[in-house]
């Protein structure tokens, strides 16, 4: 079938189709979300709920360690993520061991969105159908980054951002509430926050991970986000009380 925008003439070019197609993916895959506080990174995801005969301890998770010091999460098709953060894990040790470095937090979303967009324009393979979410700290550095990619190859830093399914209304309600210099608890409880605003089933359908400078990557347990969701809601509560009485 023919993009109906494929008859322009000899001299404009029509929309990359399969691009639309691949973008089109993303915005079905579940939601996920960066925030980006003064001393960390967090990244959440929405999780699909684990069917009744599925086991959860092989189930992947959808934020993934690329390395020591970068994470990345994804929305849309999880077989495409699978290789894009293959490659993304080969480039980092490739660069760790050839230049005796740990690989900078932009240096790799400039690679990955350069897979990407290799693969919009070559023969015999399509886009991959996802977007992702960069997230670390360079080496010798303190100073949170956060990156986005699209399947295009177009990417872009942060402060905050979502994708994925209902990533309009995350992102509306990131522009409303985030902060400059959040602390961790405050970074923390934003992403958990921002989730439910599409999640309607709670901590257990949230998976939340948090980087710091020179420490190891906390993937939080279901019970501590349960914490978060029970904070969130509590506050929710009482500032539905609170304008009832105004009202009053």
């Amino acid at each position: 079938m023919f993009h109906p925008s494929s008859f322009l003439g000899n001299v404009v070019f029509p929309p990359v189709t399969q691009v639309e197609y691949a973008s089109e993916a993303v915005k079905r895959g579940t939601c996920a979300v960066g925030v980006k506080g003064a001393k960390c990174v967090v990244l959440g995801c929405e999780k699909r709920t684990t069917l009744k005969l599925q086991d959860p301890r092989i189930t992947p998770s959808k934020i993934c360690k690329v390395d020591n010091h970068v994470l990345l999460t994804f929305a849309g098709l999880n077989a495409d993520a699978r290789i894009l953060v293959d490659k993304a894990r080969v480039e980092a040790q490739s660069h760790r061991l050839n230049l005796e470095d740990a690989v900078s937090i932009e240096y790799l979303t400039k690679y990955v969105a350069g897979v990407q967009q290799k693969y919009t324009q070559s023969g015999g393979v399509r886009p991959f159908g996802i977007a992702t979410m960069i997230a670390g700290f360079d080496s010798n550095d303190t100073t949170p980054r956060l990156y986005q990619t699209e399947p295009s190859g177009v990417y872009n830093a942060w402060k905050a951002h979502a994708i994925g399914r209902s990533a309009k209304t995350v992102k509306e309600f990131l522009e409303k509430n985030y902060e400059e210099n959040l602390s961790d608890e405050q970074t923390i409880k934003l992403t958990v926050k921002s989730l439910l605003e599409v999640v309607q089933t709670g901590a257990k359908n949230i998976e939340v991970s948090v980087l710091k400078p020179n420490e190891e990557i906390v993937q939080l347990s279901v019970e501590e986000i349960s914490k978060y969701v029970e904070e969130v809601e509590a506050e929710k509560q009482a500032e539905a009380e609170k304008k009832k009485k105004s009202r009053e």
